[in-house]
């Protein structure tokens, strides 16, 4: 899971055992793993992307930049990810000098996703061109356990084991509390439509999110890349339940997106959830995101959802 950096020097390492770690965080997943694990303040670096808490800005260098898609249509979005993509360009700026200057002892990356964020060997190129010494730990999980350990894998990194391990078990109490909520109920067939021009099939951890929330997940793909599809074939997995989660998109994007494809599931309920917040960012809040889901698909059974995580459209 993890790419190494250069080796740092004993300096280096003494610092970051007395001082707590300079971390810099490439990804807005990573950065609320870190949070939750109260590396706060350690993060010295972030992306323009991440946004939790809401104050991470205050005294904490972009080091990632990336083009505003605000105001696009997914299908704009779509056709630009694709010619960037084409041209062998990348869809993030990692701003070098700004990381060079931040001095950090542990890079958090991925390589999960290009349209995600930089993959973690450009970050390595960048940081042995730079003389960084930064560790750099590159999170690719492809389940919902993947997840999970991905936690674990930031808190021995950063030397907080303890601390990810009682996050770990708390976030896996709350799933086991779900569960027994929704066990022995009717599995509802969920659909997990992940971006609407063209429609994408959930994938990843997805799927494991529904089986939590007392679903059969239908056109996915399980532990694998969400991949495109059509909506004739959405339609034949005969969904009973269909939530649009559109990536990089909270609520109100992604129920303006839901109200404009609801036509295409005349029976079947059709609800927009915040997809950032609960779905497709790989973090601690994707239980944040089961716990919805099964408030959905088992009304009664689990308190209802939160207004600002779920809307139903139909």
């Amino acid at each position: 899971m993890s790419v190494p950096g250069r080796p740092r020097d004993a300096a280096v390492h003494a610092r970051g055992m007395m001082a707590g770690m300079r971390l810099v965080s490439l990804l807005p997943s990573a950065t609320e793993i870190a949070y939750a694990l109260g590396l706060g303040d350690d993060l010295v670096g972030v992306t323009f992307e991440c946004e939790v808490p809401a104050r991470y800005r205050s005294g904490t260098t972009v080091v990632v930049g990336g083009r505003d898609t605000r105001g696009m249509s997914p299908g704009d979005i779509d056709a630009y990810v694709r010619s960037q993509v084409a041209a062998g360009a990348d869809l993030y700026t990692l701003h070098a000098g700004a990381l060079a200057g931040l001095d950090p002892d542990l890079i958090l990356t991925q390589d999960l996703c290009r349209v995600c964020a930089l993959p973690s060997g450009r970050v390595a190129d960048a940081v042995d061109h730079l003389g960084c010494r930064a560790d750099v730990l590159s999170l690719d999980p492809y389940t919902l356990d993947d997840v999970l350990e991905s936690i674990r894998a930031v808190g021995a990194a950063a030397r907080v084991p303890d601390r990810a391990e009682a996050l770990v078990d708390g976030l896996r109490a709350r799933l086991a509390a779900v569960g027994a909520a929704v066990a022995g109920r009717p599995r509802p067939r969920v659909a997990v439509v992940e971006w609407v021009d063209p429609p994408f099939g959930a994938g990843h951890w997805i799927p494991d999110l529904v089986d939590v929330a007392g679903g059969e997940p239908v056109a996915t793909h399980r532990g694998a890349r969400s991949t495109p599809t059509t909506w004739e074939a959405l339609r034949a997995a005969r969904p009973e339940v269909v939530l649009v989660a559109p990536c990089g998109f909270r609520l109100d994007g992604a129920a303006e997106q839901a109200a404009a494809v609801a036509g295409h599931f005349p029976q079947a309920q059709v609800w927009a959830l915040d997809a950032d917040g609960l779905i497709v960012r790989a973090g601690p809040r994707l239980v944040d995101g089961a716990e919805t889901a099964a408030a959905i698909l088992h009304p009664g059974a689990v308190p209802p959802p939160h207004p600002e995580a779920a809307r139903r459209i139909t």
